[in-house]
Formats: C-alpha cells, sequence, structure tokens
C-alpha cells in the first residue's frame, strides 16, 4: 500500500513537471508573411487560408500560410464589395465576413472574395435592430450573424438570412453592460466573448451575461479557433482553453524576433501562433 502511495505521488509529480516544462517552452519564432499598409485583422478557416483587412488599402487579401496571395478584394468607396475603413474579418469555409465601419454595413464574399450580399439596418426605424459603425463580426456554428455595434455600445444578432434576433450587452444589461467594446468571437458552444477594454464579458447564445474577466491590460483584439482563445494588448498575449473549466488567462511567451511591435490580432492554430502587426503577420512554432 504504502508503495503504491508512493508511486503516485510520483506519478502526479511527472504530470506537474511536464506542464510547467511544456508553459516554459512557449512560442519559437519560425517566418513572417505578408506585406500591409496598415492591417486592421485576420481570419483563418479550418482549411488554413487567411483573410487580411487592410484600412489603408480598403482591401481584403485571401493568403495562404507561406504568403502568397491567392486573391484580393475592395479598393475605397460605398459601392457594393467596396470598403470605407474595413475593421474586422470573419471567414468561414465558404464564406468571408467584413466589418465596413464607416458605410455602417456588413459585406459578404464567398472564399474567393466574390461579393455575394451586404447587411445595413443604419437606416432603419426599428431602432433595437439598428447598428452604426461595426467594429466586428463573427458567426456562430448554428449560423447566426453576431455584430459588434461601436455607435450603440452592444451586440446585434442575426438569422443566417439576415433576420433580426436580438440585441444584448447594451445599458440595460446592468453588470454585463458593455462601455467600449472593441473586439468579440464565439466559442464553438456558442458562447460570445467581447473585450471590452480590461474586461472580457462573455454572453450565452441568447444574449445573458455569464461571466466577466478582469485583466490590468487594455486589450484590443480577441479570437477563437476551435478551443483555443487568444487576446491581446498591443505588446502582449493571453490564452485560454475553452475546454478547461474554469476559464483563465496565461500569458503567452514568445521569443526568437524582436521586431514584433505594436500587436493589431493573435490567434493560434494548429500549434502555431500568428502574430497580426500593420505590415506583417508572424508566426511561431510551438516545440513539440
Amino acid at each position: 500500500m504504502y508503495k503504491q502511495i508512493r508511486l503516485s505521488v510520483f506519478i502526479l509529480s511527472l504530470v506537474f513537471f511536464s506542464l510547467g516544462l511544456t508553459f516554459a517552452q512557449g512560442y519559437l519564432y519560425v517566418s513572417s508573411i505578408g506585406h500591409f499598409k496598415n492591417a486592421t485583422s485576420f481570419s483563418i478557416t479550418s482549411g488554413g487560408i487567411l483573410y487580411v483587412t487592410d484600412s489603408n488599402t480598403d482591401e481584403v487579401y485571401k493568403i495562404d500560410t507561406l504568403g502568397n496571395v491567392l486573391k484580393d478584394a475592395g479598393g475605397y468607396g460605398w459601392d457594393n464589395g467596396l470598403f470605407d475603413n474595413p475593421t474586422d474579418v470573419f471567414a468561414t469555409p465558404l464564406s468571408v465576413y467584413v466589418s465596413d465601419k464607416n458605410n455602417n454595413r456588413i459585406e459578404r464574399f464567398d472564399k474567393d472574395l466574390n461579393f455575394v450580399s451586404l447587411l445595413d439596418t443604419h437606416n432603419n426605424d426599428n431602432k433595437s435592430m439598428r447598428f452604426g459603425y461595426p467594429l466586428g463580426c463573427s458567426v456562430s456554428l448554428q449560423g447566426d450573424l453576431y455584430i459588434l455595434d461601436s455607435e450603440n455600445k452592444r451586440i446585434i444578432k442575426f438569422d443566417l438570412f439576415g433576420n433580426y434576433i436580438q440585441n444584448f450587452g447594451g445599458y440595460d444589461a446592468g453588470a454585463y453592460s458593455l462601455a467600449d467594446p472593441l473586439s468579440l468571437a464565439i466559442a464553438q458552444n456558442g458562447n460570445i466573448f467581447v473585450v471590452d477594454k480590461k474586461r472580457i464579458i462573455v454572453f450565452d447564445q441568447y444574449g445573458n451575461g455569464i461571466n466577466t474577466l478582469k485583466e490590468e491590460n487594455n486589450f484590443s483584439s480577441i479570437r477563437i479557433v476551435f478551443d483555443n482563445l487568444t487576446v491581446n494588448s498591443q505588446s502582449e498575449i493571453y490564452y485560454a482553453d475553452l475546454v478547461t473549466s474554469p476559464l483563465s488567462l496565461t500569458k503567452i511567451n514568445f521569443s526568437g524576433n524582436d521586431e514584433v511591435k505594436d500587436i493589431v490580432s493573435s490567434l493560434i492554430f494548429n500549434n502555431k501562433l500568428y502574430i497580426l502587426t500593420p505590415t506583417k503577420i508572424y508566426i511561431y512554432q510551438k516545440p513539440q
């Protein structure tokens, strides 16, 4: 019996030691891709295709993980397929959604960046469904579209046909009211995560506030790929495994390149950390 206890303690200590080594390794620099003017957001599909928006060129780019530009679309304007300050992009294997901030709309493209449709409710008589100056959007696995309405500081939800469902996170949401929302992302279970400066506010798919994480950093972007959540300020990146409970953020260590400055956004895909800056995407590998 005593030997069994000693063996159990030994195995448990090995587990904790291994976890500590994994954390200490962090991510090591591999390469950089892209040549942007002022990148504002990026998204990656399950097939490893990246989409990047640039507010200087008012374009969205489709690139592979080697940095090859496969297609671009946009340009300044207000006609279909054009942009005035694209602030965010969200991609699925079949569709690409761009938050066209100053045109007060969300534009949808197919995977090859051919224009499909747009959603614009800024002049709608129904104030509940009206959004302006969208800073972000994301689509759930159920096909519902969530839009970060910066004009009214709330989230607006539409179904896959563009029909209004609800809004939430506004002034009447109490402790879960959004004060200065900047970015949103949706988990596979339907929960919505919103960066609200030094807070991350979590809503369920029905708009009920369920959690608030408070940190010392002014976060600017949040991304979820599968169950990997990343959130960042301009200089630091934090990670959370959405499978683990309770939810907690761990700072990511990345090394091997001192050029990374002014972090715009970040995401983890296939054990690689992608860091978007205004001009490039830096790629880091997690050692095996």
